[in-house]
């Protein structure tokens, strides 16, 4: 049986959220002994209640809670009150994401060094490098067992995939594959193999795919030292004379009031909620919002440089049926700056449904071109790129000036201009994308913009100095030394490659970490 905490009970690590991060966390501690309240804004789901319906499953899912945006990119004007396509439910995001887990690469660790200084861009080394991480990456893949690790073969290539090998081949890419994936291709964990259902971004009704919702919180639950708070809607995080922070202050399902003391506070929100938490937490003793002497809280927000080529072909190809990302092509991952930029991307393969695909297609692009698009569907092809955005301060979230939520309080603004890095980097991706497609007698092929942004991450990042940012190594505040942000927002670059198994890794370790410093009463 689940455990139950007293509000009063001041020896609890209050965790905010409970997606990869804060799931991970959660379960890390539950299993060592330590007590854990989990706050969670969103409902609580079964597998079952999951929707094969793309709108629905929106519905059902996706944080639809008011935002406001800004900048020149493409996403503030399509679609201005949804900067992010992320998930308001137990388990978060961990339920939308594809599956695709894959290491940093060393040099992503230590961007600044290796690129140099690129103008405008705020660039900084991590305070980790890969050889620190690699044990707790192997526990990760381990825990979420990924695909061509441990033994645990590769999943099946679907027709989407076959398009896309045969072009990789073609162009002479040679690091291609069903990619290394959270994603059961036999069973194991007491978890279903990938039936190849098609609607990994509704949420697996297998169990396949790895979630928190049905990893680490049932796990920790069983332990009798962690507790899901569900539909609790945190408003501000309460600290002390000495300013360590001592309570959550939320909303519960009810309605009510609620106030939970902690001896620690561990932030995973997703790097939008994250640091708007942190600012409306803002009090005498710290005016510019918690863990913000830096200034940094909410600035570098990342969401990796996006967009998707589509191409269509003289016979069908059914994208949709199979894995949604069902393949990885690394060859362009590389720092190669005789190419025009600095860092790297991938392709990855990616089908949208058809009310998806109308949507994102081109927005506002209605007309011939767009209906002959869509009549041609079926015989569809489908990658996504997913690349090394350059951190920015002023790319950034901030507290709405106008629009304030149900309880109050003002909405994060999410402010994004392209790096001239990333624009270069896109229009490589998308010429390279079309000459793969054309390889393998593409007979159109259909470059697409940005979608909302699905890896949010910056906003509280890693650094060696205060200054520089908001955490140290373990995630740990620089101001505060028990308040932890343990998800996204942490992430000092962005790399090419998919931030959930980075997260993971970060949150076992910074799991140990908090453990052996509340035995040694540090915190």
């Amino acid at each position: 049986m689940a455990a139950k905490f007293d509000f009063n009970d001041d020896n609890v690590v209050v965790i905010i959220g409970s997606g990869a991060g804060g799931g991970t966390v959660g379960n890390e501690l539950a299993q060592k002994g330590v007590n854990v309240v989990v706050l969670e804004a969103g409902k609580r789901y079964d597998i079952t209640d999951f929707i094969n319906d793309e709108w629905a499953s929106f519905a059902q899912l996706a944080w639809t809670d008011a935002r406001t945006t800004s900048g020149t990119w493409r996403v503030a004007k399509n679609f201005p009150n949804l900067p992010a396509w992320i998930v308001k439910a137990v388990g978060g995001t961990s339920i939308h994401w594809a599956g695709a887990s894959l290491r940093l690469q060393a040099h992503e660790l230590k961007a600044l060094t290796t690129y140099g200084h690129v103008a405008g861009a705020n660039l900084l080394d991590w305070p980790l490098t890969l050889e620190e991480l690699e044990p707790y990456y192997a526990r990760a893949e381990d825990k979420m067992g990924v695909t061509r690790t441990n033994g645990i073969p590769g999943l099946p290539g679907n027709n989407n995939f076959k398009v896309f090998h045969a072009g990789a081949e073609k162009i002479g890419y040679k690091d291609c594959d069903t990619g290394h994936m959270a994603i059961n291709s036999q069973p194991r964990d007491d978890r279903n193999a990938c039936q190849q259902t098609g609607f990994c971004f509704q949420g697996c009704k297998w169990g396949a795919k790895w979630s928190t919702l049905y990893t680490e919180i049932p796990k920790g639950e069983k332990t009798g030292h962690m507790e899901v708070r569900s539909e609790s809607r945190v408003l501000r995080i309460e600290h002390d004379d000495d300013g360590k922070v001592k309570a959550v202050v939320y909303v519960d399902k009810d309605g009510n009031h609620q106030r939970q003391k902690a001896r620690v506070v561990c932030v995973a929100g997703n790097s939008i909620e994250s640091p708007r938490i942190l600012l409306n937490s803002a009090s005498s003793k710290f005016p510019d919002g918690l863990a913000n002497s830096s200034g940094q809280v909410g600035r570098n927000y990342m969401r990796h440089t996006t967009g998707s080529v589509y191409a269509v072909f003289e016979k069908p190809v059914h994208m949709y049926r199979g894995t949604t990302m069902a393949g990885v092509i690394r060859d362009e991952a590389r720092h190669d700056p005789s190419r025009g930029f600095v860092g790297g991307y991938e392709f990855e393969t990616l089908s949208l449904g058809i009310p998806f695909m109308a949507a994102f297609l081109d927005p506002g692009a209605w007309g011939r071109s767009f209906t002959s698009a869509m009549d041609d569907y079926p015989n569809m092809a489908g990658l996504w790129i997913v690349g090394e955005d350059m951190p920015q301060e002023t790319n950034r979230v901030t507290l709405s000036a106008t629009v304030k939520d149900a309880f109050g309080l003002p909405v994060a603004d999410v402010h994004f201009d392209d790096h001239p890095n990333d624009v270069a980097m896109r229009n490589h991706a998308y010429a390279q994308g079309t000459r793969l497609y054309d390889a393998v007698g593409a007979i159109r092929t259909l470059p697409t913009p940005p979608y909302p942004s699905t890896h949010n991450l910056g906003t509280n990042r890693m650094s060696e100095k205060p200054r520089d940012g908001v955490v140290n190594k373990w995630g740990q505040s620089h101001d505060i030394k028990n308040l932890f942000v343990s998800d996204g927002s942490q992430f000092t670059t962005g790399g090419a490659e998919n931030p959930t198994l980075t997260i993971v890794t970060l949150a076992i370790r910074q799991a140990e970490y908090i453990a052996s410093q509340m035995t040694a009463r540090a915190i």
